[in-house]
C-alpha cells in the first residue's frame, strides 16, 4: 500500500512538473511567435533554391542575403554543375534531397515532376501572374514565371507600318515592294531556332488546343499537310524564300547588324535581340509586330522558366517557400530584383517595369493585356528543332524548286522521325 502511495505521489509530482514545463514552453513559444509576427521575422527556418538560369546566380545570392535581413529566414542557393540541370534536379528529388524551390521550364517537365510540384492555385500571390502565363498541370497552378519573352516581326518604323503586314496578301506585297527598292523585307538567320524553330511556332499555337493537336500529330491522327494553318505557313515560307536573301548565308550577328544599318526592314526575332541592337548607333524607331499567319494579330509570348515548390517537404518548409515567393512577387525589394537585377520583362501585373527597351515594352503590353498566343515549341519533342526541322528547312532554302507545300510535307516526315 505504501508502495502504491509513493508511486502515485511520484507520478503526481512528475505530472505537475511536466505541466509547468509545458506551460513555460508554450509561453516562450507564444512570446517568440508574437515577437516574430510583430517584427515580420520567422526564426529557425531555412529554405533552399535550385534553379537553371546561371546568368542570375550571383544576383539570386544577393537577393537571398536581403531576404534574410528582412525576414530572418535563411535562403541557400544551390548552383548547377553543368547543362544537365533537369537531370540533376530529378536525382536530388528522387533521393529525398530536393530543394524547397526549384525551376521548371514547361508543362512537359511539370508532368514528369507531377508528384513533387506543389499546387499553388490557392496562394494569394498567383493572382498577380499575367493572363495565361502561369504554369499549369491538370488545371493546377504549379509554377510562377520568372518573366516573359516574346518574338515576332521586329520592324523599322521608318520602313514598315502595322497595316503593311496584317495578313498574307499585305505581307507578300510588302516583301515584293521592298525587294524592288533594294531592301531586304525580312531577315532570318541560319541558327536552328532563328531559321525554323521560332517561326514554326505559329501554325501550332493557332490551333484551338495546341497540346491536343501535338498529341494527335505524334499519334499519327492528324498531319500538318492537311491542316489549314500549316498550308498557309508553307505559303508564307515560300514568299520569304522568293523575296529575301537566303538565311543560310546569314549569322545571327549579321541579321542584327543588317537590321541596325537599315538594310533589312524586318527580322524575325525576340525582345532579347535588343541587347545586341543597343550596341549600334540606330537612327530609327523600332517595335515588334505579330506574325500575321491566318491574320493573327497576337504576339507570341512565353516563359523561359518558372519557380515551383517542392510539395514533398514538410508543412513548415512548404509555408516558408510560399512566403518567399509571395515576398518576391509583392515586395519592393523582390520587384527591384526581378526588373533591375535579373533583367526580366515582368510576368506579374503588379510590377512597375520602369523604362523598358521598345521591344520588351511591346512584349509586356501584349502579356499584360492577355493578347498573346503561346509558345507551342515548348511542347515539341526533344531535339526536334536542331535534329529534324532544321535539315528540312535547310533543304527548302537550298532548293529553288521546293514549294512551301513540300516543306510542310518534309516537316511531317521530320516529326515522325523525331517521335519514332
Amino acid at each position: 500500500m505504501k508502495f502504491k502511495t509513493r508511486t502515485l505521489g511520484s507520478l503526481l509530482i512528475i505530472a505537475l512538473l511536466l505541466i509547468l514545463a509545458a506551460c513555460s514552453g508554450n509561453g516562450n513559444e507564444e512570446n517568440g511567435e508574437e515577437k516574430a509576427e510583430g517584427s515580420g521575422k520567422t526564426s529557425n527556418q531555412k529554405i533552399t533554391i535550385f534553379q537553371s538560369k546561371v546568368e542570375i546566380s550571383d544576383q539570386l545570392e544577393a537577393l537571398a542575403k536581403e531576404y534574410k535581413e528582412e525576414t530572418g529566414v535563411e535562403v541557400e542557393v544551390w548552383g548547377t554543375t553543368g547543362d544537365d540541370y533537369f537531370q540533376q534536379l530529378q536525382i536530388r528529388l528522387n533521393s529525398d534531397q530536393g530543394p524547397s524551390i526549384f525551376s521548371v521550364q514547361n508543362v512537359t517537365e511539370a508532368e514528369r515532376l507531377e508528384s513533387y510540384v506543389y499546387d499553388m492555385s490557392d496562394e494569394d500571390y498567383v493572382k498577380h501572374i499575367a493572363p495565361g502565363m502561369e504554369l499549369k498541370n491538370n488545371d493546377k497552378i504549379v509554377g510562377v514565371p520568372y518573366g516573359v519573352e516574346g518574338f515576332g516581326l521586329v520592324y523599322n518604323k521608318d520602313l514598315i507600318s502595322p497595316e503593311d503586314v496584317a495578313d498574307y496578301e499585305s505581307f507578300v506585297s510588302t516583301l515584293e515592294k521592298l525587294k524592288a527598292d533594294g531592301i531586304n523585307g525580312l531577315g532570318l538567320a541560319k541558327d536552328a531556332y532563328f531559321l525554323i524553330g521560332h517561326i514554326s511556332n505559329y501554325p501550332f499555337s493557332l490551333q484551338e488546343d495546341h497540346y491536343e493537336f501535338i498529341d494527335k500529330l505524334t499519334a499519327g491522327e492528324v498531319t500538318m499537310a492537311e491542316t489549314a494553318e500549316f498550308k498557309e505557313f508553307g505559303k508564307f515560307m515560300e514568299a520569304i524564300k522568293l523575296n529575301t536573301p537566303s538565311p543560310l548565308d546569314v549569322t545571327y550577328d549579321e541579321e542584327i547588324g543588317d537590321f541596325a544599318a537599315g538594310k533589312s526592314a524586318m527580322i524575325h526575332q525576340g525582345n532579347w535581340a535588343y541587347g545586341m541592337l543597343s550596341d549600334f548607333d540606330i537612327d530609327f524607331e523600332m517595335g515588334m509586330l505579330p506574325f500575321p499567319l491566318m491574320g493573327n494579330d497576337k504576339m507570341a509570348v512565353g516563359v523561359g522558366s518558372n519557380w515551383s515548390i517542392n510539395g514533398k517537404k514538410d508543412e513548415e518548409e512548404v509555408k516558408a517557400a510560399n512566403d518567399f515567393l509571395n515576398w518576391l512577387s509583392t515586395s519592393e525589394t523582390g520587384h527591384r530584383y526581378i526588373v533591375e537585377e535579373f533583367g526580366f520583362v515582368p510576368a506579374l501585373t503588379n510590377i512597375d517595369s520602369g523604362d523598358l527597351d521598345p521591344l520588351s515594352q511591346d512584349v509586356l503590353d501584349a502579356s499584360n493585356s492577355g493578347e498573346t498566343i503561346p509558345w507551342a515549341q515548348s511542347y515539341y519533342p526533344a531535339n526536334l528543332v536542331p535534329n529534324d526541322f532544321t535539315p528540312a528547312a535547310q533543304e527548302f532554302f537550298l532548293s529553288k524548286d521546293m514549294t512551301g507545300e513540300e516543306l510542310i510535307e518534309k516537316l511531317d516526315a521530320a516529326w515522325k522521325n523525331a517521335v519514332k
